[in-house]
């Protein structure tokens, strides 16, 4: 089977198990459970303790002991026994342990794609730069085709969504095991410092100024990430009770109205290789940061009425902001490092991204939100939520230009066309 193709399918099923109830657990928890916001926010964490240390720590088993491929296969495989036991849960503490260890199995898989994509690439002589994100649509294609077949199925309130995330991810754990081989390249030396002993020679990036600041950006922006995955769904779910929007077409299928930030991201994906290379990772990160402020920003304005069009080009303008930063993210730690250390450096930037980031984003944000902006009545103030968050962006927008002082240069062009 095709090189190319089979990533294809590795990516659509990738995001098809996340898409399956990433947006929609927000609903299935407060239509259906009734549990608080402040235990939903604890909720959310799971994605950040896990990726704290998973992505890294299994970057470090793929680069010395196990074929990265197989790894990625085992992860699937067990996390789809949490995605199907996850139903069963009655109460919320055990809800989260299940949903903690599901992602101390899915979150690694994240950078581990990205690992064996790169790796089977260039092992068969591909533009990385070049052909990986036109692959990577197929990913967000698989986001979207889960986020519809939740909504058309009406699932989004339901466990379904956890047993049709099951399916996909036992599916994809199975067919990881066909995928291009992708050894271990790490080579053994006579270094005998704990450093390289334990594996951490990634962790060495953050001596490099701009690795240091680089990652320090990624933590904030994962933030602004796991604020528009926690909330936008449920944002959208709460006009249901008003009944000036009850019958409103956004309010009958929430989920494909949120779809349209993943058919965007379909779009800015093809748009990488260019913007990359032309204006380089320092502005290409900073047009996300100000994506971020008009994602939130049209958000705190629209409704599913007359404020239909901010909500969709909120959703429109979501691509750029993630794609601009995460996968030219994952780009930009490519280009700059060693292939024995490929997968330990992903794993750190998804470490940044979706573990610190992820972890310190849900837990502030649900604090904040049951602190400053729960009404009496239990119901949420979205519109100072948005702004709250716009705000946040736009500070992060204003002060990195001036501390990521990186240069795009000719040399750094060559690298990725190199790569």
């Amino acid at each position: 089977m095709n090189i190319k193709f089979r990533l294809i399918l590795m990516n659509f099923m990738q995001f098809f198990v996340w898409g399956a109830w990433l947006l929609t657990i927000g609903a299935y928890w407060f239509q259906n459970k009734h549990w608080s916001g402040a235990q939903f926010g604890a909720i959310f964490s799971t994605m950040g303790i896990s990726a704290i240390f998973m992505p890294a720590l299994t970057g470090i088993i793929a680069d010395r002991y196990i074929n990265a491929e197989k790894l990625y296969g085992v992860m699937h495989i067990l996390g789809s026994l949490t995605l199907f036991c996850l139903p069963l849960v009655t109460n919320p503490t055990t809800f989260f342990w299940v949903i903690l260890l599901n992602m101390v199995f899915y979150m690694p898989t994240l950078s581990l794609s990205i690992t064996v994509a790169y790796s089977a690439l260039k092992r068969a002589n591909i533009d990385v730069v070049k052909e990986y994100p036109p692959i990577r649509i197929y990913g967000t294609i698989g986001f979207i085709a889960a986020l519809w077949t939740v909504s058309i199925t009406h699932s989004e309130t339901t466990s379904n969504q956890f047993y049709i995330a099951s399916a996909v991810a036992l599916t994809l754990g199975i067919f990881a095991f066909t995928l291009p081989k992708c050894p271990p390249l790490f080579k053994k030396t006579g270094d005998k410092s704990f450093v390289n002993m334990l594996g951490l020679n990634a962790f060495s990036l953050f001596k490099t100024p701009r690795f240091a600041i680089f990652f320090a950006f990624s933590l904030l922006l994962g933030a602004a990430l796991q604020l528009t995955n926690a909330y936008g769904d449920t944002f959208l779910h709460d006009f249901n009770n008003m009944p000036a929007y009850k019958d409103s077409l956004a309010m009958k299928y929430p989920a494909i109205i949120m779809s349209i930030s993943q058919v965007s991201e379909t779009l800015f994906i093809l748009a990488i290789p260019f913007v990359l290379r032309k204006f380089g990772i320092k502005y290409v990160m900073l047009i996300s940061m100000l994506a971020w402020v008009l994602r939130f920003g049209l958000f705190a304005f629209g409704d599913p009425a007359g404020g239909l069009w901010m909500i969709v080009l909120s959703c429109i303008v979501y691509g750029m902001a993630f794609d601009f930063f995460n996968i030219s993210g994952s780009l930009f730690v490519e280009t700059q490092i060693g292939p024995e250390i490929r997968a330990s450096a992903q794993g750190l930037f998804m470490m940044m991204v979706n573990g610190f980031g992820a972890f310190f984003g849900s837990i502030l944000s649900g604090f904040l939100i049951d602190k400053f902006f729960t009404l009496a009545d239990h119901s949420k103030n979205w519109h100072g939520i948005w702004l709250s968050f716009a705000g946040y962006a736009l500070v992060i927008a204003i002060i990195f230009p001036f501390v990521f002082r990186y240069k795009h240069t000719p040399e750094l062009e060559r690298a990725i066309e190199n790569a």
